[in-house]
């Protein structure tokens, strides 16, 4: 059953080594954690994006090699989709204008259908989605 939820700025985190994130990662059994197939599709968008605008050899040769990279790794991920439920929630959100990102809002409704907490650094905008549990994994244990 999947209880943590990790936004896509803790799946960034993880890729650039963030160690307070890893170790607390590394503790939660891996069945109980997953992106959202949102996240998926922000993580790509983003290396995409980076291949449009390389220049040179370097910078498309980088660009490619961690568009790679992500693939690998998201492909070894619990990825959850945007199915009917969360898009029935998301458009009880929709309704009650929750000012909060599209993307975001997707994320909040696919860990609401669940019942799972976000893992997030962006505690401005999810705790406005009402009954979404937030916790922010890139702080030591005990600040």
């Amino acid at each position: 059953m999947i209880k943590w939820v990790l936004d896509t700025d803790h799946v960034s985190l993880l890729q650039r080594g963030h160690p307070v994130v890893i170790n607390k990662v590394a503790t939660v059994n891996p069945a109980e954690i997953a992106i959202t197939v949102i996240t998926v599709v922000e993580q790509m968008y983003g290396r995409l994006d980076v291949i449009k605008r390389g220049k040179s050899k370097q910078e498309l040769v980088t660009a490619y090699a961690l568009l790679r990279a992500t693939f690998n790794r998201l492909c070894q991920a619990n990825i959850l989709d945007f199915n009917e439920a969360a898009f029935d929630i998301y458009n009880e959100l929709l309704k009650h204008k929750i000012r909060v990102g599209t993307q975001d809002l997707r994320i909040a409704s696919v860990a609401l259908s669940l019942n799972a907490t976000v893992v997030t650094r962006n505690f401005k905008d999810f705790q406005k989605v009402p009954n979404l549990k937030i916790a922010d994994w890139s702080i030591p244990e005990g600040q």
